[in-house]
């Protein structure tokens, strides 16, 4: 057991030292010699853990992914709380505040980090798509949405938030950033055959939803 927890700790300690490698000189700039440097290790120790470094980019973007996702499953997972409350929250979740979470979140928004960012969208929406779709799912049964896919109709919605208000992919000024949120706003809306009462309700989340955080169980 307590070479099980050594390994797991120094396995740690050597996506910490890439971490802020990366983050400070990016993922082309940083060797693994720099990470041997760093971490205080033998080349064989690191290949015993990460096949390249390559591994340990997919390592540093998993461990971030399964923070992020499973705080979403734990909130879709509470039938507690309302439909569309349940919805906010999940994507509210994916807004990673403390910590090393915050750092990697930034670095992977760097040009040198492409590939790491490349990868971390994919793993978001791959991951993403069916916690929201068991939502919107309820939601169907509901009445609350009326669409015979709600799988599609969910992978369209991430895919397209993933991409357009990345601020990576597609450069806009805050105007059309706003216009944009309106516009998928809108669409989601026509996507999921949602009532105009209910749309609006997303409209007021959306565009301000701390002023629904705490209160919105008066549906």
């Amino acid at each position: 057991m307590r070479n099980i927890k050594d390994a797991e700790a120094r396995r740690n300690e050597i996506l910490d030292a890439a971490e802020e490698l990366f983050g400070r000189k990016g993922f082309d700039g940083t060797s693994t010699g720099d990470i041997l440097e760093k971490v205080g290790i033998a080349r064989g120790t690191l290949y015993y853990h990460f096949k390249s470094k390559e591994d340990i980019m997919d390592a540093l973007i998993g461990r971030v992914t399964i923070r992020l996702l499973g705080a979403a499953q734990e909130i879709a997972a509470d039938r507690s709380i309302p439909v569309h409350e349940r919805i906010l929250r999940v994507v509210m979740s994916l807004n990673i505040s403390g910590g090393s979470g915050d750092e990697i979140m930034e670095h992977i928004h760097h040009p040198q980090n492409a590939l790491m960012h490349q990868k971390t969208q994919k793993a978001i929406i791959n991951g993403l798509t069916p916690i929201l779709a068991g939502i919107i799912g309820e939601g169907v049964e509901q009445g609350l949405f009326h669409t015979p896919y709600p799988y599609e109709c969910t992978e369209m919605i991430v895919v397209y938030a993933n991409i357009v208000f990345d601020g990576d992919v597609v450069e806009l000024t805050e105007e059309e950033m706003a216009a944009r949120m309106q516009a998928f706003i809108y669409n989601v809306g026509r996507l999921l055959a949602i009532k105009e009462e209910d749309l609006q309700y997303f409209t007021q989340m959306f565009s301000g939803g701390d002023d629904h955080g705490e209160g919105s169980g008066d549906e």
